[in-house]
């Protein structure tokens, strides 16, 4: 077997194409767009690349047949914020071989060895942490949008090769066709009654103020529990909003106010994934129009919850509880969506665990990030939990 860095087209290509094999039997996976993936390789569209570096390697058999894949990052805003300097690998696919798994482990290791790092954390992303994160270890079922999904023994290749829990994640199931809880209703109507507090969703004609309330919101409530927390930018939420417009609705978006200052957020996206099932990966003008049609047939009856923030001094106030109350008096004219995924709560944020289970969610996905400390000899420490710095 041998590893190849990928450098050339013809071996971005071979690493798009590997998962498009491994996973061809299998019912839920759901393929990425290839320019999707592509544009976090790429230094011209990938802001981290101004701060760190990313690798990609394949493996091969002697005859060249795939048979794995691999990333390496080095992101320098965080990497020596830990105790040691760390570094991510992601990306992975492999077939069932320890060996080969191994080999693939081990060409990350040493890529980031050479850079200076201690420990890797993976399967992570060369980006945000809200996509492409955490390794499944629980519910294979049907993945949301640029959510992880992989074949149950990832789990024994990670952890063979030495790979220790960092922190589990959990994805919540709501059935939007049922009502919420009369508790949590009344808790909901009696803060929205409130003349002190107003609630706003999303409209592009005020994209400016509502992104700047948005990363305001954002950058408080997550440095308020998140470790080596890297304050968001207002310039990439636009950034982001806008690659989306072809599937953002506005109700999905909603920013909460206490004389006028901004309090809440929370960000959801039809769940894509229930279109790219059908266009393997590629948008080509064939694929685009398919895309036109299954969007304007209504194929979207899934969202995804990507996040919800409260500032420290507003949790526990019933704010959480108001923005849902306006999901669900929106879905009940939005009557094709019949459900939210909630993707992904960290054991380290319980409140938001508790508030997932108050509206009446369910558990239905567990991911997890896993950490490899490159000295064995040295002690392994979990993400800090409830809040701990």
């Amino acid at each position: 077997m041998t590893l190849e860095e990928v450098i050339s087209r013809g071996q971005q290509r071979e690493f798009l194409k590997l998962p498009k094999v491994l996973y061809r039997n299998d019912p839920h996976w759901v393929c990425p767009l290839d320019r999707e993936i592509n544009a976090i390789f790429d230094p011209e569209q990938n802001t981290f690349y101004q701060h760190g570096d990313a690798v990609r390697y394949l493996l091969k058999s002697k005859e060249g047949k795939l048979l794995g894949r691999i990333a390496a990052f080095v992101d320098e805003k965080t990497a020596r914020v830990n105790a040691q300097p760390t570094g991510g690998m992601g990306f992975f696919e492999c077939m069932d071989s320890q060996e080969q798994a191994d080999m693939l482990f081990n060409a990350a290791k040493e890529w980031l060895s050479e850079r200076g790092m201690e420990a890797m954390d993976g399967p992570v992303n060369f980006g945000e942490t809200d996509k492409y994160w955490g390794l499944l270890v629980d519910g294979f079922t049907h993945p949301a949008y640029e959510i992880a999904y992989n074949f149950p023994y990832y789990q024994e290749l990670f952890e063979n090769y030495g790979f220790k829990t960092y922190y589990n994640q959990e994805g919540f199931h709501l059935d939007i066709t049922k009502p919420l809880p009369e508790r949590f209703e009344k808790i909901a109507t009696w803060l929205l009654n409130k003349s002190e507090y107003r609630f706003e969703h999303f409209r592009w004609q005020e994209i400016d103020r509502h992104v700047n309330d948005f990363a305001e919101v954002y950058n408080q409530a997550w440095a308020s529990f998140k470790k080596n927390f890297e304050p968001m930018q207002p310039a990439y939420i636009i950034h982001t909003l806008k690659k989306a417009r072809m599937i953002i609705e506005e109700e999905f978006i909603w920013i909460a106010y206490r004389q006028n200052r901004p309090i809440a957020i929370y960000l959801m996206y039809p769940d894509l994934n229930q279109i790219l099932r059908h266009l393997d990966g590629r948008m080509h003008l064939l694929n685009m129009l398919k895309f036109l049609y299954f969007r304007k047939s209504k194929t979207m009856t899934r969202a995804r919850g990507v996040l919800m923030g409260v500032i420290p001094e507003f949790q526990g106030r019933g704010v959480e509880a108001a923005i849902i109350l306006k999901l669900q008096e929106m879905f009940q004219r939005k009557t094709h969506y019949t459900e939210i995924e909630f993707s992904w709560v960290g054991d380290f944020n319980p409140k938001m665990k508790n508030i997932f289970l108050s509206v009446g969610s369910v558990p239905a996905k567990t991911y997890k990030t896993y950490r490899y400390l490159f000295d064995r000899n040295k002690p392994f420490k979990r993400y800090p939990i409830d809040g701990a710095k």
